[in-house]
């Protein structure tokens, strides 16, 4: 076997056909500036590849299900193993999956939980047991020598009913007598009973005194009780006049009807009928309608339109009929604003009339009436969202819904029968709930009988490895039951991470992307020492990265460069990372050599004076904190991996924010009130979201600055001829896009036992427009030309074009000059992305009175575009507005002009105000993680 990774033309994207050698079994990390082409290297050259070729090696059935890559642009790869690839994208979209079932622990906790738990009784919590039928004919043998017993098999058991057929079919059975509501009678006297009561009819299996001479009798009457009353039988001491109920099944002394589940992993699953919530059917959250979205504006009165839903229509339309039949009843008006009705005629608007009320309604003009009862406006939307099979109707309605916990599980996705079951002390809900570092300190403690030790054993291996592989790669903040949506792309890349440490494969080349992303310095450590693991298990580790201190860590660092885009897919400087910090020809080498450093700013803003502050913070583990933001600064929000940021920033000031200034309809996290929103107009959230979903999403359109270009097109003097619009230049609609690709460039081609094959427009060649507007020039360009422009080309093109120089200026800015105009949303990065929505920010006229929010915006960023994108920052705050990061990176954070440090630790030990001031004020706190590790760069 070949002791590197031969890899000779690579041309893929803007690489220019490079020849490298990359040790085998060693930790190598990639870096260079964003856009210079090591992506397109690591990804789609050796990743492509080698997946491809393990594809391929497979049958054609195979094949079918796998996928095929496509073949990447390079003339040779020697040396390749079957490759993994662990990338920023999210685990799941679906709100099924969660932290435990996205890494298998939850798999192993239903078995756990079936193999060895307890079951209780969901009605009382006393234990559930059940005995073998030999079992219980000895302990019936257990009562004194010639205890008179009745044996007594419940058919019946607090049921309403007559039963009147239950007579005829004992008879038939040869049974003689009967115990109905603890009266003993011949089956012929059976009383006829009152339907509307309820009753418990047990038959009369047999009468015995006990001694040892009757366990044979006594044993089949036992069987025969046992098979005709489901599995329970009653036995009772007429001596004593007591009761003694035994079961061949797990079932309640004191609640024999009470449900137990089956003892099958089955039952653990809320992805099963068997064992989810029949109300949110194991979702835990249920969509209910929020009064505060059906009635938006309490300035309105009802009788212009303050309900929204039912508004629709024409004023004499029922619901307004109906609604000025109850105010008539009721005595209160429909003209006065609602915020000024009584609390109780809202209730009786909203929720509607007891079920014993009725109010006569008007049907129209004709002067006949209809008496019914008021439904409400909740009941009524929630009644016809679960009722209609029409799409339309369900997505208007959701227009006016939240979700909520599910009331009936509050949020445990399973029924009450199973979360009675224990394993030690907890129910398999209340093991998830907690932390990851809590579980693994519960498990380690955790005490079996030995009997339940013997079965649990391997379990337990499987559930305790899968808790320290995903500690040690810095996740043990996260519970267990977190949903996998919530998860940010480098804790959903962790996750996996940690789920291929535990497979422990070799041979094997992994390739990833920013790993340390999300993490603090003080997790970093562990993070690279997994990483060296999985090397010594025998694994070559391709890491694509920024982070200094991981780069310091490889074995052999690859600079890719010398800039971005057409500047860029050459390789710079290629060895250990002294190597690279010696050559002065490596941009990177000067940052870690220090021949280059991110700039610290001259001075600390003072701000207008303003702040918000953030009353009584309560969402996921912020311990109910009072948080001050102040305006008009550069703000960092710090802290260790789960210690309440997101929780802080996203959850509770930027949701609130965009309901009270956007009127937006997200429900911010838990907390009292945020002061101060008078002093801000706009709060923006700049996120690491896709700009668009779809190939025809791309930075001009998302921009707006393709608009301009379009209008400019259409006042060329030819296209003026021929009556050309603005809307002719467009590939989204009929007119002047080509019809046989539909504006795509591209035609798939559905290939059944293979991947679809995407090939080029045959008609158009992939420029998406029909011959007519591929006619129509500007400078000598056509449309199709000015899309596969970079942002730098277009810039010199559109240099005499003000209004299209100013947009572009900003993508410059933040350092997409070499991102091309047309290029497909779906091939850009998460940071990518948020530097277009950015870009997109700084080309709008400033109020000064903005707050703009980012979480980590420094993903995907070389030292050098840090510092570009610190100065748009700075810009932004110069101009008078706030700017709220969540950041790990120091540099940026240094940079700040306040930073609010969260702590001290991550999950349930975090969520305080460890520090906040300024980088030196935190410094300079003993008390604070990112204090510590500042201290050396202010």
């Amino acid at each position: 076997m070949n002791d590197v990774i031969r890899i000779r033309g690579a041309r893929e994207h803007n690489l220019k056909n490079i020849d490298v050698e990359l040790p085998r079994n060693q930790l190598i990390v990639m870096t260079g500036l964003s856009g210079s082409g090591k992506s397109s290297l690591a990804f789609d050259t050796i990743y492509a590849e080698g997946q491809r070729r393990y594809v391929e090696s497979l049958s054609a059935y195979a094949r079918q299900f796998l996928g095929m890559m496509e073949k990447p642009d390079v003339d040779q790869i020697e040396g390749l193993s079957p490759a993994i690839s662990i990338d920023q994208k999210s685990t799941s979209h679906n709100p099924r999956s969660t932290v435990a079932t996205v890494t298998e622990i939850y798999d192993y906790l239903r078995l756990l939980f079936a193999r060895v738990g307890t079951p209780h009784c969901p009605i009382c919590g006393q234990e559930v047991t059940h005995q073998s039928q030999t079992q219980i004919v000895d302990s019936i043998l257990q009562f004194p020598d010639k205890t008179r017993l009745l044996l007594l098999a419940p058919v019946v058991v607090d049921r309403k009913g007559e039963f009147r057929h239950v007579p005829e079919e004992l008879q038939k059975s040869g049974f003689a007598r009967v115990r109905v509501d603890g009266v003993t009678y011949d089956v012929e006297e059976f009383p006829s009973l009152d339907k509307n009561y309820t009753h418990t009819i047990e038959v009369v299996v047999d009468r015995i005194a006990t001694s040892e001479d009757v366990r044979s009798r006594l044993a089949e009457s036992v069987e025969q009780g046992i098979d005709l009353a489901d599995g329970t039988i009653n036995v009772y001491d007429v001596d004593q006049e007591k009761e003694h109920i035994y079961s061949d099944r797990f079932a309640c002394v004191d609640h024999p009807d009470a449900p137990i589940p089956e003892m099958a992993p089955r039952s653990f699953s809320f992805n099963s009928p068997h064992g989810a919530c029949p109300t949110c059917t194991g979702l835990g959250v249920r969509l209910e309608v929020d009064p505060d979205l059906a009635v938006p504006n309490p300035r309105l009165t009802i009788a212009e339109g303050a309900i929204r839903p039912w508004s629709w229509g024409r004023q004499e339309g029922w619901y307004q009929r109906h609604l000025s039949a109850v105010a008539e009843k009721y005595g209160f008006t429909l003209h006065a604003p609602w915020r000024n009705l009584a609390k109780e005629h809202k209730n009786l608007v909203l929720y509607g009339e007891a079920e014993e009320e009725k109010t006569r309604v008007a049907l129209g003009r004709s002067g006949r009436t209809y008496t019914t009862t008021f439904e409400g406006v909740i009941p009524n939307l929630q009644r016809r969202y679960y009722e209609t099979d029409s799409d339309f109707l369900q997505k208007e309605i959701e227009k006016y819904m939240r979700e909520r916990t599910c009331q009936t599980c509050q949020g445990a996705r399973l029924k009450p029968e199973v979360l009675a079951v224990t394993v030690g002390d907890k129910s398999i809900v209340d093991v998830t709930q907690v932390a990851i570092s809590q579980a693994r300190e519960w498990f380690g403690n955790l005490t079996l009988s030995e009997r339940q030790q013997h079965i649990g054993q391997q379990i337990l291996k499987e559930i305790n490895e899968r808790l320290r592989f995903l500690s040690d790669v810095g996740l043990d903040y996260l519970t267990l039951d977190r949903s996998a949506t919530t998860l940010s792309g480098g804790e959903a890349q962790r996750i996996r991470l940690a789920t291929q440490i535990g497979s422990r494969l070799t041979g094997v080349l992994y390739v990833l992307d920013e790993p340390s992303i999300g993490l603090h310095q003080r997790d970093n450590r562990r993070l690279l020492d997994t990483l060296k693991r999985l090397r010594d298990l025998g694994n070559t580790v391709i890491v694509v990265e920024h982070d200094e201190e991981t780069i310091r860590a490889a074995d052999t660092v690859l600079d890719i460069g010398p800039a971005a885009g057409e500047n860029g897919g050459q390789v710079v400087a290629l060895g250990d990372p002294d190597a690279i910090a010696a050559n002065t020809d490596s941009l990177t080498g000067d940052y870690l050599a220090g021949r280059q450093a991110i700039r610290m700013p001259s001075r600390r803003r003072p701000g207008t004076g303003n702040s918000l502050r953030v009353i009584g913070a309560r969402e996921h583990n912020l311990q109910n904190i009072d948080v001050d933001i102040p305006l008009g600064k550069f703000l960092a929000v710090a802290g260790v991996s789960g210690s309440g940021k997101s929780s802080l920033v996203n959850d509770i000031i930027a949701k609130h924010l965009a309901m009270r200034l956007h009127q937006a309809s997200q429900i911010p996290g838990d907390h009292e009130d945020i002061e101060g929103t008078q002093h801000l107009d706009k709060a923006i959230t700049i996120t690491q979201s896709p700009i668009g979903r779809t190939p025809r999403s791309n930075p001009a359109t998302y921009t707006n600055v393709f608009t301009d270009i379009r209008a400019l097109f259409a006042q060329t003097p030819e296209a003026r001829i021929r009556g050309y619009k603005q809307g002719r230049f467009s590939f989204n609609v009929a007119g002047g896009r080509c019809e046989v690709c539909r504006g795509d460039g591209m035609l798939r081609i559905e290939m059944h036992f293979l991947p679809d094959v995407y090939v080029t427009c045959e008609e158009c060649k992939g420029q998406r427009y029909n011959r007519e507007v591929l006619e129509i020039h500007y400078k000598n360009k056509t449309i199709a030309d000015v899309l596969d422009m970079t942002v730098e080309e277009s810039l010199e093109f559109f240099a005499n074009q003000p209004r299209i120089k100013r947009r572009l200026q900003t993508l410059h800015k933040v350092g997409l000059g070499y991102i091309k105009l047309g290029q497909s949303a779906t091939t850009l990065s998460g940071g990518e992305a948020q530097r277009i929505k950015l870009a997109t920010e700084l080309s709008r006229r400033s109020t000064g009175k903005t707050l703009y929010i980012l979480d980590e915006p420094t993903t995907g960023l070389h030292f050098l575009d840090v510092q570009r994108l610190l100065d748009v920052l700075h810009e932004l705050v110069d101009g008078g507005n706030t700017v709220a990061i969540i950041e790990h990176h120091l540099d940026v954070i240094k940079n700040a002009d306040w930073v609010i440090d969260l702590g001290p630790e991550g999950g349930s030990g975090g969520g305080k105000i460890v520090a906040a001031g300024t980088p030196e004020d935190v410094a300079g706190n003993s008390n604070s993680y990112t204090g510590q590790y500042l201290k050396e760069m202010v």
